[in-house]
């Protein structure tokens, strides 16, 4: 019961903030924006949204392959895609990635390396986005072309706390948790070891700009056309708001993160619904694929 209770939570969640975002924006223009949506540029966020799922399946591979759980790319891919379908349409975004783990191969790694893989993979992709937004902001900070407004200062600043006092309590911690050292140990294995931080780093980065790409072209499919300065700024803390598990595929809290952004580069709240409405669409669409393999998912799985 308090599993699903959770799932009805989060889909509550999503639901509220759509419908609250219907409310303070422009309703009909945000509809007209969507219906006038330009296809072409739709297509482009699928092609980048498309080659981001296959680099994160091979850098999902690398990274196992590192900690003693091998399997070939193709089986890599059809579990990644199946991953994306379970985390966009089942709430919390994170059961795709918990069925990757339990179905790898336990040959040579178990499934606490399994889940090590999953972890660290993720973990890669998350991190390269706020790196693309701290750089961004360092930019934006030097040559202009961005004010961001002052309330955003104060949840900044204490997120910047907070994110200070988690590093420091897991480093005091990871001293006497046997679970969080052993994933220290898979981390510095499976990413920062030599011949193959450089891969991670590189597969991450890369990931990230079509992520981050996928949402420019759906933005410009609805009519706005971001700035270089928002481009690496706005649109990385829009997709790190869909990180968080609170929500059904992020719907909602992508769309009022937009909706709260949009305005510093001279846009509409509703632009940023907009733009965050053809992101998810576009991102269920690049998804599609993984239906074929959805019987896949009540067999064992065998490494390709």
């Amino acid at each position: 019961m308090s599993r699903w209770a959770g799932y009805a939570l989060r889909l509550v969640v999503s639901v509220a903030i759509i419908a609250l975002l219907f409310r303070v924006v422009d309703a009909p223009a945000l509809m007209a924006r969507l219906a006038a949506m330009d296809l072409v540029w739709i297509a482009v966020a699928v092609v980048c949204l498309t080659f981001a799922t296959a680099l994160m399946a091979l850098r999902w591979q690398i990274t196992s392959r590192k900690l003693g759980v091998s399997f070939g790319f193709g089986w890599a891919l059809r579990e990644y895609y199946l991953a994306q379908l379970v985390n966009l349409f089942l709430p919390g975004g994170v059961l795709g990635d918990a069925g990757r783990a339990l179905r790898s191969p336990r040959s040579g790694g178990g499934f606490e390396n399994a889940a090590h893989a999953v972890m660290i993979e993720r973990l890669a992709g998350q991190v390269a986005i706020v790196a693309i937004g701290l750089v961004g902001g360092v930019y934006a900070v030097l040559h202009g072309g961005i004010e961001f407004p002052s309330w955003m200062a104060t949840p900044l600043l204490w997120g910047g706390v907070v994110l200070a006092a988690v590093i420091g309590l897991v480093a005091v911690v990871s001293r006497k948790a046997h679970v969080v050292a052993r994933f220290g140990r898979s981390f510095r294995q499976a990413f920062l070891a030599r011949g193959i931080v450089g891969w991670q780093l590189g597969l991450s980065l890369l990931t990230s700009l079509l992520l981050i790409g996928g949402f420019v072209a759906c933005a410009r499919a609805t009519g706005t056309r971001l700035p270089f300065e928002a481009t690496l700024t706005v649109v990385p803390l829009i997709l790190t708001a869909m990180m968080i598990p609170l929500s059904v595929g992020g719907w909602g809290l992508r769309e009022g993160a937009a909706a709260a952004l949009f305005p510093v580069i001279g846009a509409t709240a509703g632009a940023g619904v907009a733009a965050g409405a053809a992101y998810g669409g576009a991102m269920i669409i690049a998804a599609l694929p993984g239906l074929v393999f959805i019987p896949f998912l009540r067999r064992q799985s065998e490494p390709a």
